[in-house]
């Protein structure tokens, strides 16, 4: 039997795969990262993070993946411009089929991340980081005392509402229905809350702004009137799918897509670990993403370790 390629391949260059290449590059172990973009992720076009402990004066995305992608290349960790396809895991060895090739390996960690749903509404992407998020938790205390909109009627979307009048002055709840999707509880704290107002029978028509968001038009689903609401923030709660195409039937999912994994990161496909946005987690945050890795490369290592005996 041919060796291997690889002991491990990481596939998926964010805060997750970066911090599984560093673990993995200090063990010493024959790993490469493969990313189909340039390594950093999603933070990289994220304009300012404030949680991520280390920096008390806060940190814009890029410079934040900078600093992790010139700690883990420092280790010399090995990276791969190549997208994988699709996987098999029939034979002795993990096969990953790419757009460049077949690449084989002893483990995997799959560090793909998800991706928020957008509206497709002018504006969305114009004003992604600058006023458009998808996270109030990471976002919401830059908009102190300011108005702000938010767009969606599930559990999600209600949460985060009431997360943001910890700081907003006010919220515009934009729902297309006339009823929210949310559970009863948090309907009932919704609407007991002064600081939200529920636009009902209504979507996001666009994004405006110069710079950065001054307002939103929203559409009457009913009577197609539209209106302009003042906000600086917009708040898409949506839903978010995870970029796990490649994964198919190799790996069990849950409901939504994401991988399930076992609280050593491993999937029901031995020496596959999934870590970050990509596995069904209660939190999708840098800080989470990052203590996913390090669990799930120890965890390799020692199913490398195994594999040899």
């Amino acid at each position: 039997m041919a060796n291997p390629d690889y002991d491990l391949v990481i596939i998926g260059g964010g805060p997750a795969g970066l911090t599984a290449g560093l673990y993995a590059a200090r063990a010493r172990l024959n790993a490469v990262m493969l990313e189909k973009l340039m390594p950093g992720g999603q933070v990289m076009i994220t304009d300012w993070v404030e949680n991520y402990p280390g920096f008390p004066e806060g940190i814009t995305g890029a410079e934040l993946m900078m600093k992790m992608i010139e700690q883990a290349e420092k280790f010399g960790l090995k990276t791969i411009a190549q997208e994988v396809v699709s996987l098999d895991f029939s034979g002795d060895f993990k096969k990953l089929i790419t757009d460049s090739g077949e690449i084989t390996t002893k483990s995997v960690i799959i560090a793909t991340g998800a991706s928020p749903k957008r509206l497709g509404a002018p504006g969305e992407d114009e004003f992604y980081g600058k006023g458009v998020s998808f996270c109030a938790t990471c976002d919401a205390p830059f908009y102190r005392d300011s108005m702000v909109a938010a767009v969606g009627g599930g559990d999600t979307a209600v949460q985060e509402s009431l997360f943001l009048t910890k700081f907003a002055k006010k919220v515009y709840l934009i729902h297309r229905r006339d009823e929210l999707r949310a559970s009863k509880i948090l309907q009932e704290r919704a609407f007991a809350n002064d600081k939200i107002e529920i636009v009902w029978d209504s979507v996001l028509a666009s994004v405006n702004g110069s710079k950065e968001v001054e307002s939103v038009t929203v559409k009457n689903v009913k009577t197609d009137e539209t209106k302009d609401l003042d906000v600086e923030g917009c708040f898409i709660f949506t839903g978010i799918k995870p970029n796990n195409e490649f994964v198919k039937d190799a790996l069990a999912t849950d409901e939504w897509g994401f991988i399930i994994t076992d609280s050593k990161m491993e999937t029901n496909v031995p020496g596959v670990f999934a870590v970050g946005d990509a596995r069904n987690t209660p939190l999708r945050q840098i800080a989470t993403a990052t203590g996913d890795a390090a669990i799930a490369t120890v965890s390799a290592e020692h199913y490398l370790d195994n594999f040899k005996k």
